[in-house]
């Protein structure tokens, strides 16, 4: 069996799902998911200006309505648990945990673990991020030790 550990921000897509149950053809795959729920304010901006790389003026204004903090962390709870739902229901093996600080580490200790084969980091784009090389995978690959695997949601959840 494959072990692949999952990153992402938000439940995954019916389309998400569908395309990281099948990277891997027939070999059955064991997905250990990590979901890090909203960050803080200083996260924002960042949040905005990739709202805006996008054409999502709308979104980019709304950026002080998303919740944060303890409600951030209700709604990564149900997101995970969604998520959860549709990766077993393709007949994979899915487990998962909300990650509150320190992302990298947690995703470095979770890999060490369980003997990852390798991490799937799939989220929005984050320009702002990627350009600096400061986004999930680009900085996973100088830490966890086995193939990091970017990919974009295929659509807002």
């Amino acid at each position: 069996m494959f072990t692949s550990v999952l990153m992402i921000e938000k439940a995954l897509t019916s389309a998400d799902v569908e395309f990281v149950t099948t990277l891997h053809g027939d070999e059955p795959v064991a997905f250990h998911v990590l979901l890090q729920p909203r960050g803080d304010q200083a996260d924002r901006l960042l949040r905005a200006i990739d709202d805006v790389a996008l054409g999502e003026l709308d979104e980019a204004a709304r950026e002080g309505e998303t919740p944060e903090g303890e409600a951030a962390a209700d709604q990564g709870q149900q997101a995970l648990d969604v998520s959860l739902v549709a990766l077993r229901a393709t007949g994979s093996a899915a487990e998962g945990r909300l990650v509150e600080d320190h992302p990298l580490d947690a995703l470095k200790a979770l890999v060490d673990e369980i003997d990852a084969d390798e991490v799937i980091v799939l989220t929005d784009p984050h320009y702002v991020e990627e350009f600096f090389h400061r986004d999930w995978a680009s900085r996973a690959r100088h830490k966890v030790g086995v193939p990091v695997l970017k990919l974009f949601s295929h659509s807002k959840a």
